[in-house]
């Protein structure tokens, strides 16, 4: 399903596939002879989100470009089932596994491997050639390779990076605390935008 979200619709180039129920939705090029499978997302919540050349995004993969942070993907970029991208910079022939996440703000550099359920946190760079292995957390800039078992290590770096304040463009709370509830207003808001858009169908003008 392609869908007009705020004015804006989806290019797909001549040679692109985009499987029937895939969703694509607003700001989003994709480019040639990338291919979009079943079940899979590709939002630009405000910000866009661009694929490059040869990229294949697999089953049920959710791509999300945000106001804050947009998304892309270089050329040769393959993102397995049930992968998750948000505002993130994927460089070309980069590999990311099923499973795997990387968060806004995140770099990912060409070639690099992130493997299955591996994790990219906010704002961390991941240089080139890098792999991180299965189950794995890249965090910091650049990235430190920690095993989920490390979490106080883990949560030393990631403090630093302020998932709050770069997802939600919120302080983090004091102890005892929560910004639950201004978190979920704000995301009712936005994304309430949404009961606007306007579906195209399965057929659109391809115009790059």
């Amino acid at each position: 399903m392609l869908l007009e979200h705020q004015g804006k619709r989806p290019r797909i180039h001549e040679t692109a596939y985009v499987a029937p129920t895939a969703t694509v939705c607003g700001d989003v090029i994709i480019g040639a002879e990338s291919r979009v499978l079943f079940g899979a997302v590709l939002v630009a919540e405000g910000g866009p989100v661009s694929i490059g050349r040869y990229c294949i995004v697999m089953e049920h993969a959710v791509l999300r470009g945000t106001r804050r942070h947009s998304l892309r993907l270089g050329d040769h970029v393959l993102v397995g089932p049930h992968a998750h991208l948000s505002g993130c910079s994927v460089d070309d022939s980069v590999f990311v596994a099923t499973g795997a996440c990387a968060f806004n703000g995140a770099r990912i550099g060409s070639r690099a491997e992130v493997r299955i359920n591996g994790v990219v946190h906010v704002n961390t760079f991941v240089p080139p050639g890098t792999t991180i292995p299965i189950g794995w957390v890249a965090v910091g800039d650049p990235a430190e390779m920690l095993s989920p078992d490390q979490h106080e290590r883990i949560w030393a770096v990631q403090r630093t990076l302020d998932f709050s304040q770069t997802v939600f463009g919120l302080d983090r709370p004091p102890d005892g605390e929560t910004i639950m509830p201004e978190v979920t207003r704000r995301y009712a808001r936005a994304l309430g935008v949404h009961r606007l858009d306007h579906a195209l169908g399965h057929h659109l003008s391809r115009d790059f």
